[in-house]
């Protein structure tokens, strides 16, 4: 964090300082503060702890334990005793404060905003573009999925005097909530990946989404730079949203920045040539799936509106390695197969390329002599709304046209997965429904050194612990 005190965040978030309901002494309100932390467990020297209310766990009751570690200070709702409060109506109003005043100060002095949104990549993007960026000049990005107006401005907190670029990944669940955080990280350049049906449920209709997600091109300044992909025709159209030069990217298609020249190797890695301009340069991508090759041109693009050279985009891309976790995670198993722990998020398009990806290695193997079993493990897509339903069974189509030797769907809600595998030819007793995680690691106790498994599902159905206890011993899942 850039110079700041406790007092001086009271006075940013207009909030009463108070220690076990007495005004606190100079010394307190002088300490420095060195990040925003919402988790008692990070808490350490000089962090400002966010007590945030839950449903199932309320952080005021964790505020000792935060000073405990450290912190100077905790913004609460309410007085808490053991430790100096900055009590403030709206704790999460707070955060976003905070965090618009750390950046203005930054930009004042230099420092780039890119904001990223869309329905998938969004996390996968922001590690790609970290690494290139990295090369060229300081960068702070977010740790994992930190899209919202939490992790936002917690992310915005790490920013020093030394950082050049601050990456912004923004997630929505409604219109207006990327407009909130673009207020809290104004965008100097704004990437929009695709318009999906992730949160369909939500918004209603992709129109919906589109009109969500272009908030961030309408938030750029005439000055910025609105990177869109050129294969989207929603995003595409987001072009008339802005008043900034706008940099397209596409795969296999003619654009500002490009892939062409496609191809895998037998781990589903692809390679491919880069275009930038007048520039091309040879990557080779290390994470798995034909779909990452839209993230790194992506990727690509924004760090060629930010002023990275062609050389260095290429270099980082194909150095590159996935951050962020249970994102086509590749592990070898104790009985010598392969897990595919892909189970962060879901939806359809992503299902679609992690089933891409398994048949492709699979189908590698055995062009090669070798015994190939392929497994998919599926959980619900949650947020979907009305087209739930079909769209689960669009994914158990896949399955079988895939020709995925195994399947097994977790929960009633994955059952739609079952009944579209079925219908579209795949042998039933290849299909196996499972109520929840302990019956489908059960159903993984005969693996052996032929075996590919690939795990996914939506982030709250949990399926990740599965893939977890292969990897460990194959015991119970919790």
């Amino acid at each position: 964090m850039i110079n700041n005190t406790v007092g001086e965040l009271a006075r940013v978030i207009h909030a009463r300082a108070e220690i076990d309901g007495r005004a606190p002494g100079a010394a307190s309100l002088d300490a420095a503060v060195s990040e925003l932390v919402y988790d008692s467990r990070n808490a350490g020297p000089g962090s400002l702890f966010v007590a945030l209310p839950g449903d199932r766990v309320d952080g005021h009751d964790y505020a000792a334990k935060a000073w405990a570690l450290g912190a100077v200070a905790a913004i609460t709702s309410r007085p808490v005793p053991g430790g100096l409060c900055l009590i403030t109506e709206d704790p999460v109003a707070a955060m976003g404060r905070i965090g618009q005043y750390l950046t203005a100060r930054a930009k004042a002095d230099g420092l780039r905003v890119i904001g990223i949104t869309g329905s998938a990549g969004k996390s996968t993007t922001k590690d790609l573009l970290a690494q290139i960026l990295e090369r060229f000049a300081p960068v702070v990005a977010p740790r994992g999925s930190m899209n919202n107006e939490i992790g936002l401005p917690t992310t915005a907190s790490w920013v020093t005097a030394e950082t050049r670029f601050l990456i912004a990944e923004m997630g929505a669940k409604g219109i207006g909530h990327i407009r909130y955080l673009c207020d809290i990280t104004p965008p100097d350049i704004g990437v929009v990946l695709n318009v999906g049906a992730a949160h369909l449920g939500k918004f209603g209709s992709q129109d919906a989404i589109a009109k969500t997600k272009g908030e961030l091109i309408e938030a750029l300044p005439d000055d910025g730079v609105a990177v869109l992909n050129a294969g989207d025709p929603r995003v595409r159209a987001m072009e008339s949203r802005t008043g900034a030069p706008v940099v397209f990217f596409d795969v296999e298609r003619q654009a500002d920045v490009y892939a062409t020249s496609l191809a895998p190797d037998d781990l589903d890695r692809w390679s491919f040539e880069l275009v930038v301009g007048d520039q091309t340069r040879p990557v080779r991508l290390r994470l798995l799936g034909r779909h990452q090759v839209a993230n790194a041109v992506a990727a690509a693009a924004a760090a060629h509106a930010a002023g990275v050279p062609a050389a260095l985009i290429a270099e980082g891309l194909s150095a590159a390695e996935i951050r962020s976790h249970w994102r086509m995670e590749l592990h070898d198993l104790p009985a010598g197969g392969i897990l595919i722990n892909d189970a962060y998020n879901a939806n359809p398009a992503s299902m679609t390329a992690a089933l891409d990806t398994l048949a492709t290695i699979g189908g590698s193997r055995r062009a090669v002599g070798r015994t190939a079993t392929t497994t998919a493990v599926l959980g619900e897509m949650l947020e979907l709304g009305d087209d739930s339903v079909p769209m689960h069974e669009q994914v158990g189509r896949a399955v079988a046209e895939h020709r995925i030797d195994r399947l097994i769907t977790v929960g009633a809600g994955a059952e739609p997965i079952r009944a579209g595998a079925l219908a579209g030819g795949l042998d039933p007793a290849a299909a196996t429904q499972v109520p929840d995680k302990a019956a489908a690691l059960a159903s993984l106790q005969d693996l052996t050194s032929s075996d590919l498994v690939l795990i996914k599902a939506s982030r709250d159905v949990g399926l990740e612990t599965i893939g977890e206890r292969l990897l460990a011993d194959g015991s119970e899942a919790n």
